[in-house]
């Protein structure tokens, strides 16, 4: 039997101009910025048909209504605190720093994020100290505990939160987890079977409420961790729960993050980030809400006081929901206005072209930029592009250092005697446009001051990359770091 080569050929024709126009029509049908529109573009054309499946798994966008809402009497409440303080703010000697002011007032007008003054903060770099605090704190609620993590595995540390979580509730004390389904692979709804049966209450980030799947995206994760004991005690950082934040795990060894443990009304800020993120994931289920008005009516609007142990803090949340970018923008505001140094540690270093300019111009300015990365990739495409970016920012004059002792997954910025940030975003695109993340953003020199000695101890054991490090490796490596640097707009 003869092959007619010219029908085929017209049916392959076909068929890739058909996958042309649908490509065209699903990426332009949806607003998204030019890198993000292209790199779908490429991979749609070039991987026909399958690149449509790996779109409805990682591609497809959140509408942009506001899915977060507080409701119109407590939005007032909270809109007469925000005009009370920024009218303190503006006459309040203590704040005597521009860039403070500038950077308080950028998260004021855009995440609406009441400045705290009374706050004091402990910090954790390694994960066993952090969490036999949490569960030490856990042990002594009496009212409340809220958890809310990206990951919480059911592994051994998991067991031995979810254990502590379950004696509370059979104290009387209110329990409510939130977890996101992917970030928490192979824990399932019946891990908390018996934490349900004494009381607390347990949910997956925007699921239903026993469903394994309720939508094929891989995008718009939930990428916070925050625990709020009491009112009156709260954690935010990098670290989730799982044995590998205790560095048990042979793949990665010592894991290195930073968190933070804060006591002060900045706690009320982050439970009205834990109740907007609790009551829209329990929509249509039967869970009950939490009063986000009671956090606003207990808040007094106190001037800073120039005391050292007092932090000021702001907790400033960003998500796909919306489009100011409030993280990113505080990010580029603190480069940009940096005139000593600025030190970041970071596991993803994939940033937006504007970030990645102002990087560049605070270095060619003269100021000290060091950027800390890890030494192993946990993710192979994102690592190949964060050694891109590295070497790209090598080149223009940015310090980049890979810390060697094992997997740094920090998220923080320092600059200045008294700026700095901790928290859950990276300094990568998904991080600022498709997780939903939270940061601490305090203004204290003593803080700061303890951020940036941990980072030059962190030097101790990390190797400066040289531009000679990256001329030396192989071309198959750095083929896959420009593959890699194509996709980071989806990555």
């Amino acid at each position: 039997m003869l092959v007619d080569w010219d029908i085929i050929r017209r049916i392959i024709e076909a068929v890739l101009a058909i996958n042309a126009v649908l490509a065209f029509w699903t990426v332009f049908r949806s607003h998204r910025d030019i890198a993000s529109t292209w790199a779908w573009l490429l991979v749609l054309t070039i991987f026909p048909y399958v690149g449509f499946i790996a779109y409805l798994f990682v591609g497809r966008q959140l509408s942009h209504d506001k899915i977060f809402s507080i409701q119109e009497e407590q939005a007032a409440l909270r809109n007469r605190i925000l005009r009370k303080q920024r009218q303190l703010i503006a006459g309040n000697k203590h704040i005597k720093h521009k860039r403070e002011r500038q950077l308080v007032d950028l998260f004021l007008s855009t995440n609406d994020a009441l400045l705290t003054t009374d706050n004091q903060v402990k910090i954790f770099t390694d994960g066993q100290e952090k969490f036999d605090s949490l569960i030490a704190d856990i042990n002594a609620a009496e009212d409340h505990v809220l958890i809310e993590y990206y990951s919480f595995y059911a592994d051994n540390l998991g067991k031995r939160i979810l254990t502590a979580l379950e004696h509370a509730a059979q104290r009387g004390v209110q329990v409510r987890v939130l977890y996101d389904m992917a970030g928490s692979r192979g824990t399932t709804y019946k891990f908390f079977t018996q934490l349900e049966a004494y009381g607390g209450l347990a949910q997956a980030f925007a699921s239903k409420a026993k469903a394994r799947f309720t939508t094929p995206r891989m995008n718009y994760h939930l990428h916070r961790k925050l625990a709020i004991i009491d009112g009156q005690i709260g954690y935010i950082g990098g670290f989730n729960i799982g044995d590998q934040y205790l560095g048990e795990d042979p793949k990665f060894g010592y894991w290195r993050d930073t968190h933070l443990r804060v006591v002060g009304q900045v706690v009320k800020m982050m439970t009205v980030r834990f109740a907007m993120d609790w009551n829209t994931t329990c929509r249509g289920t039967d869970k009950p809400r939490i009063n986000i008005e009671d956090q606003f009516k207990n808040f007094e609007v106190k001037p800073p006081l120039a005391n050292p142990d007092l932090v000021p803090m702001q907790i400033v949340a960003s998500g796909p929901d919306n489009e100011e970018y409030a993280i990113r923008r505080g990010y580029e505001a603190i480069i940009g206005s940096a005139k000593q140094y600025i030190y970041i540690q970071t596991p993803y270093l994939i940033p937006e072209d504007s970030y990645l300019e102002a990087l560049i111009i605070a270095a060619r300015s003269g100021v000290d930029v060091r950027i800390m990365i890890p030494c192993m990739p946990d993710h192979p495409f994102v690592y190949r592009a964060t050694e891109y970016y590295a070497k790209y920012l090598v080149e223009n004059g940015v310090k980049v250092y890979k810390y060697d002792k094992g997997f740094l997954h920090a998220k923080t910025m320092v600059s200045g005697n008294d700026i700095a940030s901790v928290g859950s975003a990276n300094m990568d695109y998904r991080s600022f446009r498709l997780n939903f993340e939270v940061n601490a953003f305090a203004y204290n020199k003593k803080l700061t001051a303890q951020l940036k000695q941990i980072f030059e101890d962190d030097l101790q054991d990390c190797t400066l990359l040289t531009e000679e490090y990256f001329a030396q490796q192989s071309s198959w490596r750095k083929f896959k770091q420009h593959f890699s640097r194509m996709l980071s707009p989806i990555l």
